[in-house]
């Protein structure tokens, strides 16, 4: 998987670095994803391992729809073969230079992810919300592989000064591409540079809503017994956590972050749909049924049925108090019958 990713074509099947389709992954990473219509799918094609089993996939065809992962590379670890492969990911336009492209979407926000394992964020990058997003021009992602980032032969981990288990993510590489995100960032742009700690606070909606409202979003995702502390004192380092239990890296949370701030983006979604979201107002989303209105002896709620708006407006409003009240552990007010 150390190849990387070229990009994702206008079919979004995924590209290798060699372009070789190796079996074993395609059975343990990705299954084919198919929407209702059958015309969403998507293939991981990897060739990080060469052997019977690989076939060769066609050339990737820039598109319009085409979304390109560019993944830069530091020092004397880049080569001229690196050099046309290493791409980030970023709508393309063959006609257009990417400045022109940026120019053209003013207000969209940039987000760039500092991760050991880009690999695993370019099937969210490339599917549903965030997918179309991104295809929409909406929302940028970039994603930095940190190993890329290290002086030749060097690691991206060192044990910790003053003993002690584990190992911690050294400042250097880290360094090297906040400053290279930054250089190229506009002057005067509102950023915020997250790190996903389990000392931070929990991420909740409003850091969501703050993210999203943000020019550029910067995720570096924590690994190990952390990151070398000193990155705090030289850029304005946040921490958040997904919750209060363990992870074994950053990456989770990282996409859980993405996810939750790219839909409040300006026109992802409908503002009608953003409006009735859980935790607007500081209540919850309302029970939902569909059809059929019997299934295995449990009925729909008969207000539901009635055609009668107001009461089924009143109905989801009192639904919503309960299950705020519940979620905070409070006492329930009495319900109204079904």
């Amino acid at each position: 998987m150390r190849g990387g990713i070229l990009g994702i074509d206008a079919q979004r099947r995924l590209i290798m670095g060699d372009g070789i389709v190796e079996d074993s992954v395609l059975e343990q990473q990705v299954a084919d994803v198919y929407d209702r219509g059958n015309a969403a799918a998507v293939r991981l094609e990897c060739g990080s391992e060469r052997g019977d089993r690989g076939g060769s996939v066609a050339a990737v065809k820039l598109s319009e729809s085409t979304l390109v992962f560019r993944q830069r590379a530091f020092g004397a670890r880049r080569t001229t073969a690196d050099a046309g492969r290493r791409r980030r990911f970023r709508r393309s336009r063959p006609s257009h230079s990417e400045d022109a492209l940026e120019e053209r979407h003013p207000f969209m926000l940039h987000v760039d992810v500092v991760t050991l394992f880009p690999e695993m964020f370019a099937p969210v990058i490339g599917l549903s919300i965030v997918g179309r997003a991104v295809e929409r021009g909406l929302v940028a992602v970039r994603v930095h592989d940190i190993v890329a980032a290290c002086e030749p032969g060097a690691r991206a981990d060192e044990r910790p000064f003053g003993g002690g288990p584990g190992m911690v993510l050294r400042i250097e590489p880290l360094v090297r591409i906040l400053d290279e995100i930054l250089a190229g960032a506009p002057a005067g742009e509102h950023r915020r540079i997250v790190l996903t700690s389990a000392s931070g606070p929990r991420f909740e909606q409003a850091d969501a809503q703050a993210f999203a409202a943000a020019d550029r979003l910067i995720l570096i995702c924590g690994h190990y017994e952390g990151i070398d502390e000193r990155l705090g004192r030289i850029y304005p380092v946040e921490e958040r956590s997904l919750g209060d239990f363990v992870l074994t890296g950053g990456e989770i949370p990282a996409l859980a972050f993405l996810d939750a701030a790219v839909r409040l983006v300006d026109g992802v979604i409908s503002a009608e749909s953003r409006a009735a979201e859980s935790f607007v107002g500081g209540e919850l989303d309302y029970p939902t049924y569909t059809r059929p209105p019997v299934f295995r002896g449990v009925d729909v709620p008969a207000v539901l049925l009635s055609g009668d708006h107001a009461a089924i407006a009143e109905w989801r409003r009192h639904r919503s108090r309960e299950r705020a009240i519940a979620r905070t552990g409070g006492s329930n007010s009495p319900s109204q019958p079904d």
